[in-house]
């Protein structure tokens, strides 16, 4: 009972009168021996002024006992402990103060439980706010996503639950959903462990606490990471998005910022100006994907990775190809012209789906960065697995078992195509994968929830892969609303716990800070996360594409949309971040870049296979960038080898070890025919890998049916 009164105390209402620097004060005192901190005794609403024995020396003595009854209400006089029980419950000090009755014994004792008694009713209503406050904190962390800022259209195409619980500030009746009203806005609280609103300070006002949720969880970021089964995670979530001044950008990131926009959308404009009537499947209404991708990039480069393997779609391929990957322009322009010649059949796709790789230093940490974009078809994310299984095979020959820094190898020149630490002997090399999606597909397409359900599995885990949906809220034609149940498109991704950091794409800032969360996320707990970029289609499908005939109400909002560019330099120019001159000078040096390179193309007569190939394949090519003759060495090995082989694999390699009597008559049954000079499908399977093991080739088995090798082995 004592300790709950302590803690009743201790959670007694603050009037907002009183500053935060007083209430955050604390002051030591010695108790048994020890050293506490307790809290400095609180201002009452009446002033010190009008209680006259509150003021000189007096008060020091006050704040003595104060502190001992803290420790104990046993310590002090009973009529002590009536009037700091009535104190705390809000009674003035004035009335808090009860003479002892003259009777001593059983009439002083009925006295005093009747005055806690009286006591008790605002005791439990000074416990229930707090609790209020707590559920109103935790209501705007799970649900405050519903009623953030995301949708650069404002047309709401996501219907939530109406239910009071989605915000903690909905009336029921009178009363807020919580029990708190508006006479309550001006009480300062004690702020959770859960939260970090209050940056250093341990109690706010309820109009502020309410504030700086909204500013956490309700403006152009949507973050939905409550479903996270551990704590530590969560909390540093919370830490990432709640902190006072965390979206706080200096003039040099706000600039290169508008760089990246200009080039992203400047390249749009290059190719719809010279090439209007063809297909590219371009990224209009979300040039912030280019800046976002690149945050990512420089973000996991400062945390140590080298190596970066993406997948995507083809919207915004040859924007990414161009402004991340960084592939010469006229390579990618001189693709328009129908009369460019195929160097092999294999080149025939269109450019919109070919990869690319490239090795080049990252202007922002000064490192070096190695940038692999796969090649995909038209089945969207069909790559996802490709992607993953690549990623795999650079962090398996580069040593990179944890995500982490780590390598030393010895048989990397042995698969070349897939590690471009070739010739390295002892390398620190970090390989990492991005994903890029569509909405639609990613809600829809059974391969996104197999490719995640392998994220956390020890043989097949890249150690956290960021994915990022470019959220165009139509699929080809199809309404959000009739193409998934969930609310979400990124729903799938709550199966492994990944966070997701839902953000309007027309804001550029907020786009740069969520990707580098991400980033920083990934590099930290090894594990997947998704950026929903919430943007909008304006072309349609395609360049040739009229969306009015199935979207007529979206696309009618999307043609009075400023673009991003042209609000975020609106918004840099009244900041005075940036001055006009040189925005326009930014946009001219861009449009002369991309001119240059168009003149250039014009010289191109072939298109190189090297040019969209994901891997770098070495020795392969000759200098014009066409693919060498090659030879096949002889495959065949001396019988003796395979008789060795046979004899290994009819064997059991541990001594003194009783197996399965079915598995005995398969060894015996195997034995036999080799010694026959007899082999089946299962023994030359066999075989043929005990061969490249002998060579030192690794070789990965994966699937339902290898642990037991029902099928051959």
């Amino acid at each position: 009972m004592q300790r709950l009164r302590t803690t009743v105390a201790r959670l007694r209402p603050i009037t907002a009168t009183q500053t935060v620097k007083s209430q955050s004060q604390a002051r030591p005192m010695a108790v048994g021996g020890a050293l506490r901190t307790f809290e400095p005794l609180r201002s009452y609403t009446t002033s010190v002024s009008a209680e006259p024995f509150l003021n000189g020396t007096s008060s020091n003595y006050v704040e003595e006992m104060y502190y001992a009854w803290l420790e104990n209400p046993r310590s002090v006089h009973k009529s002590w402990d009536i009037f700091f029980r009535n104190a705390n419950a809000g009674v003035s000090p004035g009335s808090a103060y009860q003479s002892p009755p003259p009777l001593g014994g059983a009439a002083l004792e009925l006295a005093n439980a009747q005055a806690m008694v009286e006591a008790q009713p605002n005791m439990e209503k000074l416990v229930e706010d707090h609790l209020a406050v707590q559920s109103l904190v935790r209501a705007y962390q799970v649900r405050g996503h519903h009623i953030a800022k995301l949708d650069p259209l404002d047309i709401g195409v996501i219907d939530f639950d109406e239910s009071p619980v989605m915000l903690g500030l909905k009336k029921v009746g009178e009363k807020w959903f919580y029990g708190l009203d508006e006479s309550d806005l001006d009480k300062v609280f004690r702020l959770p462990t859960t939260t970090f609103i209050g940056g250093s300070e341990s109690v706010l006002p309820l109009r502020e606490i309410i504030s700086r949720l909204e500013m956490a969880y309700c403006q152009s970021i949507g973050v939905e990471f409550m479903f996270i089964n551990d704590l530590e995670q969560c909390q540093w979530i919370r830490q990432k998005f709640e902190r006072p001044g965390v979206m706080q950008f200096t003039l040099e990131e706000k600039r290169t910022l508008l760089t990246r926009m200009v080039r992203s959308t400047k390249f749009e404009e290059f190719l719809q100006r010279k090439w209007s009537s063809e297909k590219r499947f371009g990224l209009e209404g979300c040039e912030s994907l280019i800046p976002a991708l690149k945050t990512i990039i420089d973000k996991s480069s400062m945390n140590g990775v080298e190596s970066i393997i993406m997948g995507m779609p083809h919207r915004g391929r040859l924007n990414v190809l161009a402004n991340v990957i960084h592939k010469e322009l006229d390579q990618i322009f001189c693709q328009f012209d129908s009369n460019l010649e195929a160097a092999d059949e294999g080149s025939g796709d269109v450019k919109y789906h070919l990869g690319m790789w490239h090795r080049r230093i990252n202007r922002v940490t000064d490192r070096n960065i190695t940038l692999s974009l796969m090649a995909n078809p038209s089945h969207l994310e069909a790559v996802d697995p490709v992607v993953q299984g690549k990623t795999k095979a650079e962090q398996f020959y580069c040593g990179d078992t944890e995500g982490k820094r780590v390598c030393t190898h010895t048989n990397a020149h042995r698969f070349f195509s897939l590690c471009v630490c070739i010739y390295i002997s002892v390398c620190v090399f970090q390989v990492m994968s991005i994903l890029l999606h569509g909405d639609a597909a990613f809600a829809g397409q059974g391969v996104v929830y197999e490719t995640f359900h392998l994220s956390d599995l020890p043989s097949y885990t890249t150690h956290g892969t960021v994915h990022v949906v470019v959220n165009n809220q139509v699929g080809f034609t199809t309404d959000p609303r009739v193409a998934r149940s969930s609310s979400y498109p990124t729903d799938v991704a709550k199966v492994v716990n990944a966070p997701i950091f839902h953000v309007n794409a027309d804001d550029p800032e907020a786009v740069m800070y969520v990707c580098n969360v991400a980033a920083e996320w990934r590099a930290t707990f090894h594990k997947d996360v998704v950026v929903d970029l919430v943007c909008y289609r304006r072309n349609g499908h395609n360049e040739m594409d009229e969306p009015l005939f199935t979207q007529p109400l979206m696309y009618k909002q999307i043609k009075k949309q400023k673009g991003v560019l042209q609000k975020y330099s609106e918004k840099l120019l009244a900041e005075g971040a940036v001055s006009r001159q040189d925005y326009e000078e930014e946009i001219a040096k861009y449009d002369k870049i991309c001119e240059e390179a168009h003149a250039r193309s014009k010289d191109e007569k072939i298109l190189h296979i090297k040019h969209w190939l994901d891997s770098p394949w070495p020795g392969f090519f000759n200098v014009d960038g066409q693919p060498k003759s090659m030879t096949s060495r002889s495959t065949g090995l001396p019988e003796e080898e395979l008789v060795h082989i046979g004899y290994i694999a009819s064997s059991v390699p541990v001594e003194d070890f009783t197996i399965h009597r079915g598995l005995s008559r398969i060894l015996k049954g195997r034995a036999t025919m080799v010694g026959q000079r007899v082999c089946d499908w299962a023994l030359g399977e066999y075989m043929a890998f005990g061969s490249l093991l002998k060579e030192g080739t690794h070789i990965r088995l994966s699937g339902q049916d290898v642990e037991r090798g029902t099928f051959r082995i």
